[in-house]
């Protein structure tokens, strides 16, 4: 099977069955204030992180490019989508078209359709400090994610299976270009140890990719002959990968991804520590079921959602929605209390 061809099956997969979320959303609850002191004209959704202004803390994350005319079509249109609504958008991996060089406008199309918006070029770990700062050039890219697909590649057929190296070949790359560095899990969480090795090489943020939204091990069994099932439940919930990496989200950008679907979802996962949040699966489905149009206004929906929770806690900035107190509870507490993770500080802390 071509790589083009595989890549078309991942969306195909990936559509077939909605995602089934983790209950590490319900663990957190918002303690609420009945005297917010603002007012919904107060509150402002652009954040920074790092070096780049967010209109918007959410973004349309990595999703496809490199299969040819429909990957070109589906970044085409959520180029479209992210020029109408102000949000920063990640493209699929480039390898492929650095490969072969005729799937570049699968790619190009998003530059040309978002001139002036925030696009992040995206590569797996097996890229060189080479192949950066040609993804990065093909699409006049503001950050670069490299993504950790640990689990689909072994689950994969003919996935890869020495991960050597990985660590200095990221470090390699932050040393390389001049662009920030966004290392991103694909759906099975990162670990706080791990978010502490990613700081060490220079990386500018992670994106923790817990599980809860699309499921590469499940996508990638729906391929094999002899089923690896026991990865189909692995990884660490959204909610718990950013409650991890947030434990020393002082040293890097925390973004959090992995099943989010409301404004409610993504007022949590900014509340516990994330400093923006990625949704692809979700605007997919959307963009492919029922367009353009339905996918702009539902992201006008998340926004209003959003503001409307900010106004309820009184958090008129993403920094301040970040201190509001809330209450973790169940499987969410008792992993961080096994893990040394403090979740007391969450319902103590305030927002004044």
């Amino acid at each position: 099977m071509s790589r083009s061809e595989r890549k078309w099956d991942h969306i195909r997969y990936a559509l077939e069955k909605e995602p089934v979320q983790s209950s590490a959303f319900d663990d957190i609850k918002f303690i609420h204030q009945s005297i917010p002191n603002i007012s919904v004209l107060d509150v402002r959704l652009d954040h920074k992180i790092g070096g780049l202004y967010l209109s918007s803390p959410i973004f349309i994350n990595a999703m496809t490019g490199g299969g040819g005319e429909k990957t070109y079509l589906i970044n085409k249109e959520l180029a479209r989508v992210a020029k109408n609504t102000g949000l920063a958008m990640a493209v699929g991996s480039q390898m492929s078209a650095l490969k072969d060089k005729t799937e570049r406008y699968t790619y190009e199309i998003v530059r040309k359709e978002n001139p002036s918006g925030v696009i992040i070029a995206n590569l797996g770990s097996e890229a060189t400090s080479e192949d950066a700062k040609a993804a990065i050039k093909m699409i006049d890219a503001n950050a670069l994610q490299i993504h950790l697909n640990v689990i689909q590649e072994l689950t994969m057929p003919e996935g890869d299976r020495d991960f050597s190296g990985t660590l200095k070949r990221i470090e390699t790359i932050v040393n390389g270009v001049d662009v920030p560095i966004i290392v991103k899990e694909v759906g099975f969480g990162m670990c706080r140890e791990m978010v502490e090795s990613l700081i060490s090489v220079g990386v500018a943020a992670v994106d923790v990719g817990g599980s809860g939204g699309t499921n590469f091990a499940k996508i990638e069994n729906r391929r094999r002959e002899n089923t690896f099932s026991f990865f189909n439940d692995w990884g660490i919930p959204a909610p718990i990968s950013i409650l991890e990496a947030a434990s020393i989200s002082d040293k890097v950008f925390v973004i959090g991804s992995g099943g989010f679907l409301t404004g409610h979802d993504i007022a949590k996962g900014l509340a516990i520590g994330a400093n923006a949040i990625g949704m692809a699966g979700y605007f997919l489905r959307i963009l492919i079921e029922k367009g353009i149009e339905a996918l702009q206004k539902d992201i006008e929906t998340l926004h209003l959602e959003l503001t409307m929770i900010m106004t309820a806690l009184g958090a008129k900035t993403i920094s301040e929605l970040r201190r509001a107190p809330l209450i973790i509870s169940g499987d969410t507490y008792h992993w961080l209390n096994q893990r040394g993770i403090d979740s007391k500080k969450y319902s103590q802390r305030t927002i004044k």
